[in-house]
């Protein structure tokens, strides 16, 4: 028996937006309550991207999380700088954010209290953060 047709091997990628619907996370109580989308869920997102150490854990691309360990220890004047490039290169990776800006830092004892806004697809989310600069 001779085929009469050649199948093609084509490849089709669909790089239309996908739907938001997570596991929401209460973080109170470390485990999750439910589903959770939309707003809430890039909220969810930005807090978990701010605590999860690029290049640390095998299970996340290299696109997602911070880089904060090269900033243990330096002067702070230059973290503040950094942070502001860290976080907007962070953040920015989701394609639900559009942009990072407004910062504003509180100088602690071993952190900083990081304050600025995310403008995203949902609209303005303010966001505060406290990241430990210490190393410890």
């Amino acid at each position: 028996m001779v085929p009469t047709s050649i199948l093609e091997n084509t490849l089709v990628i669909d790089d239309s937006p996908q739907p938001g619907r997570t596991w929401k996370l209460d973080r109170e109580h470390n485990r999750f309550i439910g589903i959770t989308d939309e707003r809430d869920a890039l909220e969810q997102a930005v807090y978990i991207i701010l605590n999860v150490e690029r290049y640390a854990y095998l299970i996340h691309t290299w696109n997602f999380g911070i880089e904060l360990q090269g900033l243990f220890g330096m002067p702070i004047n230059y973290v503040q700088s950094e942070l502001k490039r860290v976080i907007a290169e962070a953040l920015e990776q989701d394609d639900r954010v559009e942009s990072v800006d407004s910062f504003s830092f509180t100088v602690k004892r071993e952190s900083l209290l990081v304050q600025f806004a995310v403008h995203s697809i949902y609209g303005d989310i303010p966001i505060t953060q406290e990241v430990n600069v210490s190393g410890v």
